[in-house]
């Protein structure tokens, strides 16, 4: 492992930082501003869960468009362009002046924070790497348990202390001075195989590269995103509500980001593993497992319970994501190849917005309406378990197609 770190280290850096840094976009840095926004514009649980959801859904029509262009535009292009944007946006969100600008924030947050920083680091791992490309993404997504165990601790710290507006400063400025010139120097040279690395890639070479109008046609692919979604959906409700679930169960105000180095040292120690599994076996036999922690997750929130339980969630949470975060960036390469996979990505990465965007939506609209949190993660949970089955009828398929489209 440190010899492949060290052999690829610019890469492998480069993707770590542009993951990190995306947390900026991520619900779990975001919900640490909700209060002050619901107390500045007088809003309920429904009604900032529904100015998010909006947001967000408006992030994830975007991203097929914008998210295509990692195909034709270099990656340090592409980041030289989209870091600034970032930054520029979370200036606007601690100063949001009005509902409008609050708004544009979270929309501009969550497409080139959560959608496109993410969308370039994995559609570069999944193109530059193949041989090793589970080990690789496995490395690349730790940025994502780097910026749970830090950042949202990092601004929390900052924002008693300053106030939340010094928090998105904070933000702003380290984007600018480490993400912005770090991401660029580290993706400015395209990673290409070299002796026997080049000749252990071959076999992955005759997998066919589907166009984004192929896969959208797959029925296969609809199916691997009822899924997919999963994670999204529950991480992004669960973050979000921290403050409900804390008061429901009346634990500590301090447990839920306590709890957060828990959920970010499982993560990574299941995507290490998860990705040196995929080397071995190929991302489709992995796919039957990553649902079935999480709906036992669902379903011990449903359950709630003293404050240890909530430790418990998060390690059930833990190994969901790492899991899914690793396989994920293994799968559609695997699958559909890397000439067109920008634009697939985009499609993917679009529909685990949606997710994201649906899950404060609606649970925070169903609160409103008197039905709690927990009760509505048992029907979460089922729906995992049934998604979980369909996933495995779907590997067993791939595996049977993958010789015929290798062929092709």
């Amino acid at each position: 492992m440190l010899k492949f770190i060290r052999n690829n280290f610019r890469w492998i850096a480069g993707g770590f930082v542009l993951t990190f840094f995306s947390s900026f976009g991520q619900t779990y840095f975001i919900s640490a501003s909700i209060a002050e926004w619901q107390a500045t514009f007088d809003l309920s649980h429904g009604q900032i869960g529904r100015i998010y959801m909006f947001a967000t859904l408006g992030s994830a029509v975007c991203l097929p468009f914008l998210g295509r262009l990692v195909d034709s535009i270099p990656a340090h292009r592409m980041i030289a362009f989209v870091v600034p944007t970032l930054a520029a946006a979370t200036l606007m969100a601690g100063y949001a002046s009005s509902l409008l600008v609050l708004i544009t924030a979270i929309f501009l947050l969550r497409l080139f924070g959560q959608g496109m920083m993410t969308h370039m680091a994995l559609t570069a791992t999944g193109r530059w790497f193949a041989v090793e490309r589970g080990r690789a993404v496995s490395l690349v997504v730790l940025g994502h348990q780097g910026g749970e165990a830090t950042l949202p601790l990092a601004f929390s710290a900052i924002a008693i202390a300053y106030g939340y507006q010094a928090g998105w400063i904070a933000g702003a400025v380290a984007l600018l001075v480490v993400g912005l010139p770090f991401s660029y120097w580290a993706y400015r040279k395209p990673r290409e195989p070299h002796g026997h690395e080049a000749k252990a890639d071959q076999p992955s070479r005759h997998v066919r590269s589907w166009t984004r109008r192929e896969v959208v046609r797959d029925p296969v692919f609809w199916v691997l995103l009822i899924g997919v979604l999963g994670p999204g959906f529950v991480g992004t409700t669960v973050f979000y509500h921290q403050n409900y679930m804390t008061a429901f169960n009346d634990w500590p105000p301090q447990l839920f980001a306590q709890s957060l180095i828990v959920l970010a040292l499982i993560t990574v120690a299941c995507a290490l593993v998860t990705g040196a599994i995929i080397d071995r076996v190929g991302a489709t036999r992995v796919l039957p497992y990553f649902l079935l922690p999480l709906s036992a997750a669902c379903f011990a929130i449903s359950v709630g319970g003293p404050a240890y339980s909530l430790y418990i969630i998060m390690v059930l949470l833990g190994i969901s994501y790492g899991i899914s975060s690793t396989l994920f960036g293994s799968l559609w390469p695997e699958i559909y190849g890397v000439v067109y996979l920008g634009s697939i990505r985009s499609v993917t990465v679009s529909a685990v917005v949606l997710a994201t965007a649906a899950g404060p939506g609606l649970t925070g609209t169903l609160i409103d309406m008197g039905l709690a949190l927990p009760t509505q993660m048992k029907f979460i949970g089922a729906y995992c378990l049934l998604a979980a089955g369909a996933m495995a009828v779907v590997s067993i398929f791939l595996r049977r197609r993958q010789p015929q489209t290798n062929a092709s």
